[in-house]
């Protein structure tokens, strides 16, 4: 296949046009005159995480709740080890950014009295099914923002230690394009698919996360030497059986209690109900026989019915669509519910880049923002919204005097030759869809993923980490056809990389922090004393070197040494 090269210049290059860099594009476009590019893999208007809408935000400061009852919230559920300083200045700002987006079009639920509804401590109640055509609305209305739909980017260009811009390829024609920017901001959120899913074959798609969230920014700063956190604090969703459903909108929308199949509330066998135990005691109730486990809602109203259905045409039709299908709402049958395959996301968890309060990266010129900035969990939708506008701010701030990097024509022709490659392996041996398949085996079984309970232990880990090394080197021989096998290629390696690190994450912390996320049989135990502390890394030359930190406070203030 011919390519031909193109190379563009921009002040701000946002890579990922969704929740987080839809806003700090926004943000950065009304604050300044800087040129601002979004690239984008898929379309912005629908695409990430909210491309089929939401029905509620999950991060707000609610009637008798604070900023800093926020922290203590995040702290508790996350077991204390989180950036406290990354959390508050997420809360401090979040009914600012609900308030914005309420203005650019966003519905949001009130009563009489012209409050937003609250559908708990931290949440209010929208009608979001069109939020990311409001955001992608919003951004073409600036005349200083271009936006490159259909371009995957592959890899950052590094120069001196700084990330200068990135480079890509067109996935409607046969185009490589290099972006040099003053600054990037990488927004392309977190990792799908490293694990075999709920509904293997043609359904594997069906899943909790965005399945074509695939952990490429993740991986681009992994082969760039950034320093990541958190991997091992995975995140697997409880979800409504089969539809893979979310379960919040029945827990907290009608305050439906978790049951077995005898009908006993057993979540306080377990411990205090965070996040992560709600899963674990499903699970155990299901392995000590007292399975199925549900969602009480038999016997609901009609009317609380009514707005399920509604609700579940916002953000997961299939759930609605089940229910029709067969004649039996919530309020004749109980929801079944079941654990989804582990996720690396930085919305939900810690996962993500090790960023300062500024979401500046380890990497000179490179901020990260969303579900791919490590550090604070439970920031959600309107958090990613908070972080896309502290980044955005920030690198106005840093350009204000800075040049645009050289224009280096050797980089790109280096990287037509690698791309070139993959059309020229004629003689492969695994199919793109075995390869992805197979890294979903070895991840499962060997890293914890539903078939062993989501348990690790070390030599299970030495397994997976010898052969994800191997699906690596396998992943270079895979040969493309066509745009799409590229796409695809890529896709796989990225997420491969993510793969490597976070198996060298779950081996580094010698504790059961988070039961589920990273429950270690070797380590079965909690222990405080020794591992209150990030689990950092950073890659370089093939291997992934640990890095132990502190625990950063809500008042510390924190920058990276390069500055």
């Amino acid at each position: 296949m011919d390519f031909k090269l193109e190379e563009l210049n921009t002040d701000i290059l946002i890579i990922g046009g969704g929740t987080a860099g839809c806003f700090s594009a926004i943000t950065a476009a009304e604050q300044s005159n800087f040129k601002i590019l979004i690239v984008e893999k898929a379309n912005i208007m629908r695409s990430g995480c909210l491309a089929a809408g939401v029905n509620a935000i999950n991060a707000y400061i609610g009637k008798g709740e604070t900023p800093e009852s926020f922290v203590e919230y995040v702290k508790k559920d996350s077991e204390e080890v989180v950036r406290e300083d990354l959390v508050y200045s997420i809360a401090k700002e979040l009914n600012t950014v609900i308030k914005k987006i309420e203005d650019l079009g966003l519905p949001i639920l009130k009563d009489k009295d012209g409050k937003y509804i609250q559908r708990g401590k931290r949440s209010i109640k929208i009608n979001g099914e069109n939020i990311k055509p409001i955001l992608a609305n919003a951004v073409y209305k600036h005349s200083n923002i271009k936006v490159l739909n259909k371009i995957n980017i592959i890899d950052y260009i590094v120069k001196n230690g700084e990330v200068i811009g990135a480079i890509g390829f067109s996935l409607e024609e046969p185009k490589i394009i290099g972006i040099y920017a003053k600054v990037v901001i990488c927004t392309t959120g977190g990792a799908a698919g490293l694990y075999k899913p709920n509904n293997p074959g043609f359904s594997r798609h069906k899943m909790w996360y965005c399945p074509f969230n695939t952990g490429a920014g993740y991986a681009m700063g992994i082969r760039a030497g950034a320093e990541m956190t958190s991997f091992e604090m995975r995140f697997i969703a409880l979800r409504c059986k089969d539809t893979i459903a979310p379960t919040g909108t029945v827990a907290q929308g009608i305050g439906a209690k978790q049951i077995n199949g005898k009908g006993e509330a057993y979540i306080h066998k377990y411990g205090k109900p965070t996040t992560p135990i709600r899963l674990y005691a499903t699970l155990m109730e299901n392995k000590n026989g007292n399975g199925p486990c549900y969602l009480k809602t038999k016997g609901i109203t009609k009317e609380q019915e009514e707005e399920l259905f509604k609700a579940y045409l916002n953000m997961a039709p299939a759930q609605t669509l089940k229910w029709l299908e067969h004649n039996r709402g919530p309020s004749i049958e109980n929801i079944e519910i079941e654990g989804t395959e582990p996720y690396i996301v930085g919305g939900h968890t810690a996962s993500g880049y090790w960023v300062d309060i500024n979401r500046r990266t380890t990497l000179k010129g490179l901020y990260a923002a969303g579900d791919v900035a490590g550090g604070s969990p439970k920031k959600y939708v309107s958090g990613c919204f908070v972080e896309g506008k502290i980044a955005a701010l920030s690198a106005i701030k840093e350009i204000a005097h800075k040049k645009t990097p050289k224009k280096d024509n050797k980089i790109l022709k280096k990287y037509l030759k690698k791309i070139q490659q993959f059309f020229r392996n004629e003689n492969s041996l695994i199919s793109i869809e075995e390869l992805e398949e197979s890294m979903q085996k070895v991840m499962d079984e060997y890293a914890g993923g539903i078939s062993q309970g989501y348990v690790i232990n070390k030599n299970k880990l030495n397994i997976a980490e010898k052969r994800i090394d191997e699906l690596i080197d396998l992943a270079y021989t895979l040969q493309a056809k066509d745009l799409h096998d590229l796409l695809f290629i890529h896709e796989i390696i990225d997420r491969l990389y993510v793969c490597k690190v976070l198996v060298q994450h779950l081996k580094a912390r010698k504790e059961t922090r988070w039961k589920c996320y990273q429950e270690n049989y070797d380590y079965p135990k909690k222990d405080d004393k020794n591992w209150k502390k990030y689990v950092n890394s950073v890659y370089k030359s093939g291997v992934v070197k640990i890095i132990f930190r502190d625990l950063i406070g809500r008042d510390e203030f924190y920058e990276h040494s390069y500055r």
